[in-house]
């Protein structure tokens, strides 16, 4: 310890630049896992908030893209009900569209059409639950385009009006769109294309993107089985929503990357200094000094360069609340963080661990001559 603290005062200047470089992959580090939450949350928020453990689509549909091929009967939800296991079961839509406000607005929204009276039906933070045919709950981002209660909104290029009666609370999105919920039968209308004034044949009314099923220790096989359909769980789902696969496994390589610099980075750096300083290393075992003694001494100093990482992680918070105020998806995330922070830390001193396993084999001898 004596040793290590020495020589971190001795060489400052370079132990001071080893640890500006550690603090500032920590600010990465800390600002790709905001963005990494920004981007579930912003993908998929609206999904995360349903109060449905698993979705049954159509049988055999491309899970990567369920949510827009699925195509399946309402009268799956009463088989659905039926399963052991299942404690609730309701038809659920969902299709996006493009509207304007009538103060004219341009908006996208992700369209969730379930039954008023279902478990589905969102509780909104403000205004009414829905209930009337065109009344519509929006995600409270919604409203940061201009749009609040009363306001209407019409589907282009149908022409179908939209008056929203609510509003829910935080965030609602999916694929990146917000979030808006409608009665079934309007959102079934809307998805067949059905003009205002149109006769609606009555199989539309029939149709949905999938069962959304509410229980613990379902029966899934049985179940599909029954009503012939394909289950996947809520979480499973998300890889349905536009881009969120190839985002998570973009960010996720990223992040790999990180950490393997990190390592490498401290691995490096404490590569150089022990070649720098193998005469007093053979000094030291020569003197008596064990193995262990030095290796300790080696991380000791390296755990102390790591402790860079909570200015890094400093900074990062301090660059993620700018962020926070841009339109870039970014939310701060105290576990992840946390969790990187502690895996950089493991990262690096195994790298330094590696980096002084040379030591081992340094003769004492070297020191004394003894090798000339």
């Amino acid at each position: 310890m004596f040793l290590a603290v020495r020589e971190l005062l001795y060489a400052r200047g370079r132990f001071t630049l080893m640890g500006l470089v550690i603090a500032l992959i920590a600010v990465l580090m800390v600002v790709l896992s905001g963005l990494t939450a920004g981007l579930v949350d912003d993908g998929v928020s609206g999904l995360k908030k349903l109060p449905a453990g698993h979705l049954a689509f159509q049988h055999e549909v491309d899970p990567g893209a369920a949510y827009s091929r699925s195509i399946v009967e309402t009268d799956a939800a009463a088989v659905w009900a039926e399963v052991d296991g299942v404690d609730d079961a309701a038809p659920l839509g969902n299709t996006l569209i493009n509207g304007r406000s009538d103060t004219g607005v341009e908006i996208d929204l992700a369209l969730l059409g379930t039954a008023p009276d279902s478990f589905l039906a969102p509780v909104p933070a403000e205004g009414a639950p829905l209930g009337p045919a065109h009344g519509i709950v929006v995600s409270e981002t919604v409203l940061g385009e201009r749009i609040g209660l009363g306001d209407t909104i019409t589907v282009t290029p149908l022409g179908t009006e939209l008056t929203v009666i609510g509003v829910l609370d935080g965030q609602h999105t999916f694929g990146h769109v917000d979030v808006a919920y409608v009665p079934l039968s309007t959102w079934q209308e809307i998805t067949a294309g059905i003009r205002p004034g149109e006769q609606a044949p009555d199989r539309i009314y029939t149709q949905a993107t999938a069962i959304a099923l509410a229980g613990d220790q379902i029966e899934v096989a049985a179940g599909d089985t029954a009503a012939g359909t394909t289950t996947i769980t809520r979480e499973d789902s998300y890889d349905a929503s536009p881009g969120f696969s190839a985002e998570m496994s973009t960010l996720s390589m990223i992040e790999a990357f990180l950490y393997a610099i990190c390592a490498l980075v401290v691995g490096a750096f404490f590569t150089v200094v022990t070649i720098q300083r193998r005469h007093e290393i053979a000094v030291l075992r020569a003197m008596g000094a064990s193995v262990r003694y030095v290796l300790t001494s080696v991380l000791v100093q390296s755990l102390i360069l790591l402790l860079a990482v909570a200015v890094g992680v400093g900074a990062g918070i301090g660059v993620g609340a700018a962020l926070g105020s841009t339109p870039m998806p970014y939310t701060w995330n105290a576990a992840a963080v946390a969790t990187a922070a502690a895996i950089v830390i493991v990262l690096g001193m195994i790298g330094a661990a590696v980096a002084v396993l040379r030591i081992t084999r340094v003769d004492p001898l070297t020191a004394l001559g003894g090798n000339r």
